[in-house]
């Protein structure tokens, strides 16, 4: 198996992309550290992992905490002993035209998707660049790249996710250290499920491949990025949308 005796982290493992990639990585033979914000909601992925035979824990962790993110990594390092891969998925949406949009909508948005990127990553690289190894993959999105109306806070996020994995990929790449972003484009999940059926009407007439993507679309090239075939790409943000924004 191409990520035997591997550890991986992902964030927002509970359900829909994050739970799709933490069950493709144990597939492939890591042990997993399954985030979420509470222990009851990721217990099902944990389950999950174990029954592949591997090693999983659950943490719940509010990835917008610094302090509390350092504290989690600290209690994986030493369960895991080596930390080989991070995904950070954990994200949320709090859409509204701007002129609508409180503080509070902006805030909660960029400080769950991207800086808690930034505390999930600085908090492992000090192990990573000790162990001169490692995958980190970032879920951004193809709002980050083109924009929506009623999701600047989102896109924003997404977009500042492009500029940090490019950045921290300069950064630690003469570590061996690899650091790539994933965009993915309509994806069938709990989040998506809820809109109007007009609205994903809409959508799919912008989707040559004429279907809606499934979190399995997703992890199996977050699993390409974290394994050993990707050595000599990094810094890069891969579209995965069927071609709705080629």
């Amino acid at each position: 198996m191409p990520l035997q005796n591997k550890n991986a982290i992902v964030t927002g493992a509970s359900r829909g992309i994050g739970r799709a990639i933490a069950l493709k990585l144990a597939e492939a033979g890591a042990n997993v550290a399954c985030v979420a914000r509470s222990l009851d909601s990721v217990k099902e992925t944990v389950a999950a992992v174990e029954a592949l035979g591997r090693k999983a824990h659950g943490y719940a962790v509010d990835v917008a905490d610094f302090n509390a993110v350092e504290t989690a990594v600290k209690q994986i390092g030493d369960q895991f002993e080596t930390i080989d891969i991070l995904v950070n998925n954990a994200g949320l949406t709090r859409d509204t035209l701007l002129m609508r949009m409180s503080s509070d909508d902006w805030d909660i948005v960029l400080q769950t998707n991207l800086k808690g990127a930034f505390n999930w990553t600085k908090s492992v690289t000090r192990q990573m660049v000790r162990q001169r190894s490692g995958r980190i993959v970032n879920i951004s999105s193809v709002i980050g790249l083109v924009g929506n109306a009623g999701q600047s806070n989102y896109a924003a996020s997404k977009a500042g996710l492009i500029g940090f994995t490019k950045s921290i990929a300069k950064e630690l790449a003469s570590r061996n250290i690899t650091v790539n972003a994933v965009c993915p484009g309509f994806i069938e999940t709990d989040m998506t499920q809820v809109l109007p059926q007009e609205v994903k009407d809409k959508v799919l007439q912008h989707v040559p491949l004429a279907r809606f993507g499934k979190p399995e679309d997703v992890a199996e090239l977050v699993y390409f990025l974290a394994g050993p075939l990707s050595g000599y790409i990094t810094g890069q943000a891969i579209v995965v949308d069927g071609g709705m924004v080629m």
